[in-house]
């Protein structure tokens, strides 16, 4: 987990990007200046002509970034064992605009490791927003899932947005309240 300030870069290749807070997807194309402000989780805030931007990490190498390790889990693994990976997965998780994960946020509800009739794993997740309107609900999702489906032997990860309760700050983590200045 890195946190840059102003790391420039160039694009390589052409690459998707979410535009931040709208939660729009474009194209940033090859050749466009930038601007690392933020690395956590494995995804990277960029600043593009004045406009942020949330690049995943499988994308990494488009700003000349290493993409995340794969998971290793042992061939012995628990449901425990699983549950507290998908944890730390959901701790990989930033909201573009916040340098805190959603956990530390307590946006995260719930998260649980079950199993399908035929054995296989998969995880049910719920979890929030800090505002209902917040334009980047479905990419912190998707963020969510794509993470947790890349833990071996989850076969799916359904993560549902939830806003029943409501989100406040008395959710977050002191580390969390301490580093947004929320105390």
């Amino acid at each position: 987990m890195y946190h840059y300030d102003r790391d420039p870069f160039v694009v390589n290749r052409d690459v998707k990007a979410v535009l931040v807070p709208a939660g729009i997807e474009v194209k940033l194309r090859t050749g466009s200046v930038g601007y690392i402000t933020q690395a956590l989780g494995g995804s990277f805030t960029v600043q593009v002509e004045g406009n942020l931007f949330r690049i995943a990490g499988v994308d990494a190498d488009a700003i000349g970034k290493e993409p995340p390790v794969p998971i290793d889990l042992p061939p012995d693994a628990t449901d425990a064992d699983v549950e507290k990976l998908a944890w730390d997965q959901l701790r990989t998780c930033f909201d573009p605009e916040i340098p805190v994960n959603i956990v530390e946020l307590g946006l995260v509800y719930a998260c649980e490791i079950l199993r399908r009739e035929d054995g296989a794993r998969f995880a049910r997740v719920k979890l929030t927003l800090t505002a209902p309107g917040c334009g980047m609900g479905e990419v912190l999702v998707q963020d969510a899932k794509e993470k947790i489906e890349q833990i071996p032997t989850i076969v799916t990860a359904d993560v549902e947005l939830v806003f029943d309760p409501p989100w406040s700050r008395e959710m977050m983590s002191e580390a969390a309240r301490l580093q947004t200045g929320m105390m």
